[in-house]
């Protein structure tokens, strides 16, 4: 294509300048008429040397036109850093301003340093606005406050984004909804993979190990290709839970519950089955469901056995810091004790043992306990005036027999509290329907059938039944050829295999401390 150009002279010279940009002309011309000042003007006549001095003229303009250039240049870029600067400084600022919306600000700081402290996920969002919407709505029927998660505040900024063009919405607008959404995402990401309260912030008694947020796990929310295909990943899968989901959308009750009860309890397990302390199903191991006061060997996620038990007394107006309660924990049963001897704790010694020998001088003796002092067996604890001596100078055990309080076997695990499941010569504390009774550890109905499925069939299972009927016990020790993982938890609805919604009493209170918990936080759904 042809190009326009317009004929000028000045000072004798001619010059040719592309049509469209006669304020560059202007601007060489000028330029160059005070550059000729310093350029000796040949003599009249020598039009070679005239030429020179115009092309020199020329030039001398061209290269203060540019440095011109670059001057601006440079002091827009000073204004564009100051302006980026100013930007990052006024999100930084909201950003920590609004870190009480979060337990983890410092994820959230760096996620937005790697963006160079701007938004992205409005922009991420603006195709789809209704994701944020719609999965915060779901909280709900998973027992969880939807504004525990900023619902109302996303909804009207959403809807003020929608109403407004992307451009006319003020940046300080688009921060603070910004940082709404990403704290809201980070709250649901924690939430449904983990839980929202720590299990053991409300119970002493819980050992049970429990993973503890992941934050590459959380934030994989805020870089996942799919944003609606991650928040679909981590909804909780397990039968358990699902179940108990369908029966909080349906509005189920239970025999002893009417509905608004039965909605209570069921979300406050929702929340304990979030929480990541579950056994892998695919793995063989005893579960023991305190408030159930029942046992139950599963294999695969099937229960291969199932039996009575008697748990830990509750808290009473004479043991208000509940001492006695069994303990939430997991471990690994690695042998048994056939015929045991009851190493009798100092605490029930004290309290109880002691107190019955001194209304009884033949107590010990009668229930075959033996008495130690520095190591050495006692000859005549009776002759000892137990409501006076210092009972913890004394050791007390129990010897093998049908009158010990652990039965013919006792099942040994690891575990910081002492307690283990075993046998007991008190049968008829299994016909009881509140069976929480025990100074802490677990009495099971059926030892025999428990060793059977633990051992299996064969020469080591002989072993210990014989030891078991053998009219004068020997204490022995056993050891698992496999170890079993063994669960003492705490669960006060689940849906069972006929699908009726069962409901338990909260034995220990801790449905009451979760719930207080909760609602403190604004997190329960009401």
């Amino acid at each position: 294509m042809l190009v326009n150009y317009i004929y000028l002279s000045m000072f004798e010279g001619i010059v040719f300048v592309e049509k469209g940009k006669g304020w560059l002309v202007l601007l060489l011309l000028g330029m160059a008429f005070v550059s000729s000042c310093a350029i000796k003007r040949p003599p009249k006549g020598s039009a070679v040397q005239e030429a020179e001095y115009q092309y020199k003229s020329l030039e001398m303009a061209e290269a203060q036109a540019q440095e011109s250039a670059r001057v601006q240049e440079k002091a827009q870029r000073k204004e564009y850093s100051k302006r980026q600067q100013d930007s990052i400084a006024t999100f930084k600022k909201l950003l920590w301003a609004d870190s009480a919306r979060t337990d983890h600000p410092k994820w959230l700081d760096s996620l937005y340093k790697n963006h160079q402290y701007r938004p992205f996920l409005i922009d991420q969002l603006r195709e789809k606005p209704a994701i944020i919407d719609e999965y915060l709505r779901k909280t709900g029927s998973h027992g969880l406050d939807t504004n525990y998660f900023y619902l109302n505040e996303i909804n009207a900024r959403l809807s003020e984004l929608e109403e407004k063009q992307s451009s006319s919405l003020k940046y300080p607008e688009k921060m603070k909804l910004e940082l709404l959404m990403a704290a809201a995402l980070l709250k649901y990401s924690e939430a449904i993979q983990y839980g929202v309260i720590r299990p053991d912030s409300l119970d002493k008694n819980y050992f049970i190990k429990t993973a503890s947020p992941d934050s590459s796990k959380i934030m994989r929310v805020f870089n996942a290709p799919d944003l609606l295909l991650f928040l679909d990943s981590i909804q909780p899968s397990s039968a358990a839970y699902r179940s108990l989901q369908k029966a909080l959308q349906a509005g189920t009750g239970a025999i002893n519950r009417n509905k608004e009860d039965a909605a209570q309890t069921i979300k406050l397990n929702l929340e304990r089955l979030r929480w990541k302390n579950k056994p892998n199903d695919t793995e063989k191991y005893v579960w023991v469901n305190i408030p159930d006061f029942s046992l139950d060997v599963m294999e695969k996620g099937v229960s291969t056995l199932q039996m009575k038990v008697c748990v830990g007394e509750g808290r009473t107006e004479t043991e208000p810091e509940g001492t006695k309660e069994t303990p939430q924990l997991n471990s690994m049963i690695y042998s048994v004790q056939v015929n045991p001897i009851w190493n009798i704790p100092a605490s029930i010694a004290r309290k109880e043992i002691s107190r019955y020998a001194s209304n009884d001088p033949y107590y010990l003796s009668n229930n075959d306990i033996d008495v130690y002092k520095n190591g050495k067996r006692l000859a005549a604890p009776q002759n000892i005036d137990w409501a006076t001596v210092d009972v913890s100078q004394y050791t007390f055990k129990q010897r093998p027999g049908e009158q010990n309080s652990l039965g013919k076997i006792k099942f040994i695990f690891n575990n910081n509290s002492s307690v283990y499941l075993h046998d007991t010569p008190t049968k008829s504390a299994f016909k009881k329907k509140v069976r929480a009774i025990s100074h802490g550890c677990v009495r099971v109905e059926k030892p025999k059938e428990l060793a059977l499925v633990l051992f299996g069939a064969g020469k080591t299972y002989d072993q210990i039944k014989t030891a078991m009927d053998r009219s004068y016990p020997r204490a022995k020790y056993i050891g698992l050829p496999v170890k079993i993982p063994v669960y003492l938890t705490y669960i006060t609805a689940w849906v069972d295999v006929k699908g009726l919604l069962q409901i338990r009493n909260d034995i220990y209170g801790l449905d009451l401390r979760l719930y207080e918990a909760m609602k403190a936080g604004q997190m329960i759904a009401e």
